[in-house]
């Protein structure tokens, strides 16, 4: 059994944003911005407040993230009964164990973090030694946990039963327990004023109360439902409470009254709401699978969205890649909205909206549940590139009725048109139940051909929304189920329920023949580029037509359910189906044999194949994101032999975003990082400037070109110091001044003085004291280095002492392989100068041979010309 699929490797998912575990916002002090944490199953985002991006993404843990807090050093993450420590949101930094029912609630304090279990056991973590420092047997169960400012190692819990409780986490002694409002405590947060704490509840009341006297200063109530979130926006005097029922309500503490709503601000509960300190902003999370950021900065004092990012609240049925680049990928869902997905950055996310009968009004109506002119969701669709600026290029069939919609990638909104026949827009017994079935949208971008329930094969005009013909007389089918136009609009192809498939004159509407398959048709799939028709059949199996020659090529079987998708690959050599026997598989075209199955734990219901041929999309059933897997005959070799169906893999986990495609990490203000001075003794370069080591092997030829071209001229004018006459009257002696005297010119004495740095190389002894000299040379100008180098040698004053100990040095450092450049140079310089007298020495010619056999530099060069031929050859190809 093998483990994993030959050809595909998972890679990421788009279009999860949040799930219904609230979100928690962390201020990094080196970003001088607010970060945005969401939950996302098994893992969690991280995104910017200040452009609203995808920072990070987690690695994945073993099970869904039960409870997720943060602090502005870590972000702590339980999964079961174990509770992990992030750092930069990337980074597991602490993993703390010792609970023994599943964590429900976490909270951060100073450097202790408070966790509660199912069991009621409440454990007080020291953040750094992962230690237990206190544990407590809860009498009541706790839904929520906060810190009054003020109270010194002090935390409130509330409880499903309705009490409030004040612990001393610090000696855990409960100093306090408050009887409560006999209803549940859903939310807990700590107001402006000293001893104050909102209270929220699950009949919808919100209660500030007064911790040191136990009095209610305020009450309010709020009409949608439970109060699942509180946050205060305290420059404002603002209270902002979360429903269940997606209401947002802001309250106007001052006045004691409600300052704005927010109506359906998510199609969900809002599970995470949280206010931006020192800004006039708030976000909110939703288990719609959305994050919001509202401003306050309406005329009447209100909030307006101001950033936003989302994907499918239902999972998308049909997915497909739109364009050439492989970079945008459209998914329609159950929510009845065409979005999409680009494969490089979140922030080119686009929504085309939710398709309604009447489009103005319902964006009137703005963000509701019960809008009765959404209409039903997409089942299916089709989009061409070529007239995209033009006029609409999405086609789209909807469930259970005949009504075909029109889109526009290049204005991302739903088109004006709405394509249906007459005959269906009368209210006629027998035609409530006919529906749309397919639709094919021509490759020129014109015309749409559309299938329905009822048999008829009607032909359309894109751009004016005009009915252009009806292929048979009356009808081509009994249930039509796939329809197919080729590239040069000559055939169109139709199949249905009778096990025929007819080819037909596009242009004349006339039947030219028939092709009788082995089942009725399912569905057609097609590549863009030839004359290839992939049919799905209601029998599993798959036939490939050539659609020039009107003949089957190839059938292929071995799927044990319902076909759900197919796609070819670029150079349709392969198709990729699903089915829902849980498999994906790929088949390959010349050989006609199945060469690839990956099974996945949930059903595939869609799948596309990236223009590019670097991944393959799928989406499945009850899952809101699309997976991307990469296609790993891009960049290995792997073996296409036939697979059987012994050699079936294990089923493999849609788990989400892989580690390894995180963004960027988030700065984090604790430990910063500082880089390693040497890899794994690699090859290492000094951080000198060129000038410093390239001038000093030529340094003869720049003292020569720079040398002036005229000797220097005697000055005229009398020196500064007149030398004087012996004699009784004090004169001075002009003549000898001007005189041009060599006399003083002296010979160079045989013997010189040793120079400091030579002194201190004969003391050298081990590696350090090398190193030390060899970090004076790096000090040293050009100049000052080849006169020390010079003065090594007898004939400057040197021993040969002096010249081993300068080779034992170079060796020494090239064999750490420091410095790699200087250390090569300095070698050239002394065997420039002083080559010819070591040729003489044999311990020298030694030193030279070790020094030379060590060149690290040869490795790294082969790996050089191994990756420039590599590139090459795939450019070449």
């Amino acid at each position: 059994m093998t483990t994993s699929s030959r050809i595909f490797l998972q890679n990421r998912a788009l279009g999860f944003v949040s799930n219904e575990i609230p979100l928690v916002t962390r201020y990094i002090n080196l970003r001088r911005e607010n970060l945005i944490i969401t939950c996302v199953g098994r893992a969690f985002h991280t995104y910017s407040s200040d452009r609203f991006q995808l920072l990070s993404v987690s690695p994945q843990h073993d099970t869904d993230i039960t409870c997720l807090a943060a602090d502005s050093y870590l972000v702590y993450t339980s999964c079961g009964k174990q509770i992990y420590a992030w750092r930069r949101g990337v980074e597991l930094k602490h993993t703390y164990r010792g609970h023994k029912s599943d964590v429900k609630l976490l909270f951060p304090f100073a450097v202790n973090l408070v966790s509660i279990d199912d069991s009621r056991i409440l454990k007080v973590w020291d953040v750094k030694t992962e230690t237990i420092h206190k544990e407590i047997v809860l009498n009541i169960t706790a839904t929520a946990i906060c810190h009054p400012p003020t109270y010194t190692n002090k935390i409130l819990i509330g409880s499903v039963e309705g009490k409030l409780q004040l612990w001393n986490i610090n000696t855990g002694v409960m100093i306090h327990e408050f009887t409560g409002w006999n209803c549940r405590v859903t939310s807990l947060e700590p107001a402006p004023a000293e001893d104050m704490v909102a209270i929220g509840l699950e009949n919808g009341k919100i209660i500030l109360y007064n911790l040191k006297y136990g009095i209610n200063k305020l009450s309010f109530v709020q009409d949608w439902g439970s109060v699942t979130r509180i946050s205060f926006l305290i420059k404002r005097q603002l209270m902002i409470t979360g429903s269940p029922k997606g209401t947002i309500v802001v309250w106007n503490l001052e006045e004691g009254k409600v300052d704005s709503l927010i109506i359906k601000a998510h199609f969900g509960s809002i599970c995470g709401l949280q206010c931006l300190p020192d800004e006039p902003l708030f976000v909110t999370s939703s288990s719609d699978n959305s994050l919001k950021m509202w401003r306050f900065d309406m005329s009447d004092g209100s909030a307006s969205l101001f950033k936003i990012r989302e994907g499918h609240f239902k999972p998308p049925v049909a997915i497909r890649f739109h364009g050439g680049s492989g970079a945008n990928i459209l998914s329609a869902g159950n929510d009845s909205s065409l979005r999409v997905f680009n494969t490089v950055t979140e922030i080119a996310n686009k929504s085309f909206g939710r398709a309604s009968y009447n489009r103005k009004i319902s964006k009137k109506r703005g963000n509701k549940w019960a809008d009765p002119l959404i209409m039903p969701p997409i089942s299916a669709f089709t989009s061409e590139t070529t007239r995209e600026k033009e006029w609409d290029n999405i086609i789209a069939i909807h469930k259970d009725i005949p009504i075909v919609t029109t889109w526009s990638f290049n204005n991302s909104k739903m088109g004006e048109h709405k394509l249906c026949h007459e005959r269906f827009k009368k209210n006629v017994s027998g035609q409530k139940s006919i529906t749309a079935t397919c639709a094919f949208l021509t490759h020129c971008g014109n015309f749409a051909v559309i299938g329905y329930s009822s048999g008829h094969i009607d032909k359309f005009n894109v751009q004016s929304g005009l009915h252009r013909g009806t292929y048979g007389k009356p009808i081509a089918h009994k249930f039509v189920r796939g329809v197919y136009v080729n590239t040069l609009n000559q055939i169109m192809v139709s199949g249905g329920s009778d096990t025929f498939l007819q080819f037909w004159h596009f242009k004349k509407l006339n039947l030219l023949l028939k092709l009788k398959l082995d089942d009725t048709v399912s569905f057609f799939n097609w590549h863009a580029e030839n004359s290839f028709l992939a049919v799905a059949l209601d029998n599993f199996d798959i036939n490939i037509i050539d659609t020039d020659t009107h003949i089957v090529i190839r059938k292929f079987n071995g799927h044990l359910g319902p076909l759900t998708d197919i796609t070819f690959s670029p150079d349709s050599r392969w198709i990729v189906s699903a089915a829902m026997d849980l498999t994906i598989r790929t088949w390959d075209i010349p050989s006609a044999s199945i060469i690839d199955i990956l099974k996945v734990d949930t059903p595939c219901v869609s799948l596309t194949f990236s223009p590019t041929g670097n991944y393959l999309a799928t989406a499945h059933a009850d899952k809101l994101g699309i997976y991307l897997w990469f296609n790993k005959a891009l960049y290995t070799h792997i073996s296409l032999r036939p697979v059987t169906e012994a050699q079936t893999p294990e089923s493999l986990p849609l788990t989400g975003v892989n580690p390894e495609s995180i963004e960027c990490p988030i700065e984090d203000e604790s430990d910063e990082y500082i880089s390693k001075k040497q890899i794994d003794n690699m090859i290492t370069m000094s951080t000198l400037d060129e000038a410093r080591w390239q001038s000093i092997l030529n340094l003869d030829t720049i003292k020569n070109r720079n040398k002036p071209l005229q000797p220097p001229k005697i000055s005229d004018t009398a020196p500064f110091f007149i030398p004087t006459i012996a004699s009784v009257d004090f004169r001075f002696d002009l003549e000898s001044a001007l005189r041009n005297d060599d006399s003083n010119i002296k010979s160079f004495p045989e013997t010189l003085m040793q120079t400091v740095f030579a002194q201190q190389l004969l003391k050298a002894e081990n590696l350090k004291d090398y190193q030390a000299l060899f970090n004076q040379l790096k000090c040293m100008g050009p100049s000052a280095l080849n006169y020390e180098v010079r003065c090594l040698s007898p004939e400057a004053g040197g021993t040969y002492e002096l010249m081993m100990k300068f080779l034992e040095l170079l060796k020494q450092v090239s064999e750490n392989n420091i410095d790699f450049e200087l250390s090569q140079s300095y070698l050239g310089v002394f065997l420039k100068h002083n080559g010819c007298a070591l040729a003489q020495r044999p311990d020298a010619i030694n030193i030279l041979d070790q020094i030379s056999k060590h060149n690290p530099w040869e490795e790294l060069e082969k790996d050089f010309f191994l990756c420039l031929s590599i590139v090459d050859y795939m450019k070449n190809n």
